[in-house]
């Protein structure tokens, strides 16, 4: 393996400082009582907590969710990391530690997720990690990040031969140092990733981590104890995908200003916290689709524009999107033509097939 960098020995240092000081405190927690409830499920999120006493020394705010974090993360190049999304391989690792997640449909009637992280430092299994298609690669390359992915059809791997995103492949050389499989699943179900692999594929591959000193981020977030209350919107309390495979829908939870998600019948859980998956904001993108001659595989033309939808804090607005170009990046706005702002947050974005877009569902009361 080729020798770290001097901004990956720092990354790998805090990550090693995270594992040990989790040992301290897992510890302490084995000599109390076991306690003979189950805890319920909640809408709380896996990374570290920053309290904001108006001292920022060290931190830095998030490119992904416009929260305080750790500097060294937030001027570092996030990880974008394909990952199934099919009823064998629930539950999935790692999501409410992202800050980013895209739903995606893919061949079959399927979709796929991509995560995108700026801080895995607590995660020692993401995934399961599935293959790359070419429109993810593009919206990785939004982002600055390292597209993380275990193969690619044939469309993708054009996509990954331009250069456009820098990535670690399951099916290349850093294949042994940046993946693992489990017996959780049979394959290609069970091929993982973890904080530290991602670190020593980096490595393997000499990926510079810093951000381009131009990049100044994809979204526009509300101020600290500020919120977009989206005041001309409609009420929105309950939000239903057309996936035809999945079925998704998200609920509103008023206590804590988030959309916990559903699939399959059954709340989406993250096997990491064991909590549901809950998202602060979600913006559904009409897109143009067709399939490659010859092929099962779809075809998602992302430079253009198009009509959408952004929902968040119970309430739901029409947007419109655009992309100028491969390597630009898609700007979202309201009905008067401007940007809109985020609330601080995680997102989930979905990109919606336009001949389906009408069979979403939007209602201000949650079904029976």
């Amino acid at each position: 393996m080729k020798n770290l960098t001097k901004q990956q020995k720092i990354i790998l240092g805090i990550s090693a400082a995270v594992i040990i000081i989790a040992a301290i405190i897992l510890a302490f927690v084995l000599k109390k009582p076991a306690k003979t409830e189950k805890a319920e499920t909640t809408a709380e999120n896996t990374e570290e907590t920053v309290v904001d006493d108006g001292n920022h020394d060290g931190l830095a705010k998030s490119l992904l969710t416009g929260k305080w974090i750790n500097e060294i993360y937030a001027n570092s190049r996030p990880y974008a990391i394909m990952t199934e999304n099919t009823k064998v391989n629930m539950p999935q690792y790692g999501l409410n530690s992202a800050g980013v997640i895209y739903e995606c449909p893919v061949e079959g009637g399927i979709t796929r997720l991509m995560a995108i992280y700026d801080d895995t430092s607590n995660l020692t299994q993401i995934g399961n990690v599935r293959s790359c298609r070419p429109y993810y690669a593009y919206i990785a390359s939004e982002y600055k990040a390292v597209y993380v992915h275990y193969g690619q059809s044939v469309q993708g791997e054009e996509v990954l031969n331009s250069g456009i995103v820098d990535d670690l492949n399951g099916l290349g050389g850093e294949e042994s140092v940046t993946f693992f499989r489990t017996d959780e699943h049979p394959k290609p179900h069970n091929a993982y990733t973890s904080n530290e692999g991602l670190i020593a594929g980096t490595a393997y591959k000499d990926i510079d981590l810093s951000l381009p000193s131009d990049y100044s981020g994809h979204f526009k977030f509300a101020e600290d104890d500020s919120l977009n209350e989206l005041s001309s919107g409609s009420d929105c309390k309950y939000v239903s995908l057309y996936f035809f495979n999945n079925s998704p829908y998200f609920v509103y939870d008023e206590d804590s200003h988030t959309y916990l998600r559903y699939q399959f019948g059954d709340k989406q859980i993250d096997k990491v916290d064991g909590n549901q998956v809950a998202v602060t904001n979600i913006i559904l993108q009409n897109v143009d689709s067709s399939i490659y001659e010859g092929t099962q595989y779809l075809n998602i033309p992302l430079v253009g524009s198009g009509t959408g939808k952004y929902i968040s804090n119970g309430k739901i607005i029409d947007i419109t999107w655009s992309k100028e170009s491969d390597t630009g990046v898609t700007h979202y706005y309201d009905t008067d033509g401007n940007e809109i702002v985020l609330n601080q947050g995680q997102t989930w974005i979905s990109l919606i097939q336009n001949p389906y877009a009408d069979q979403n569902v939007y209602s201000a009361e949650v079904p029976q």
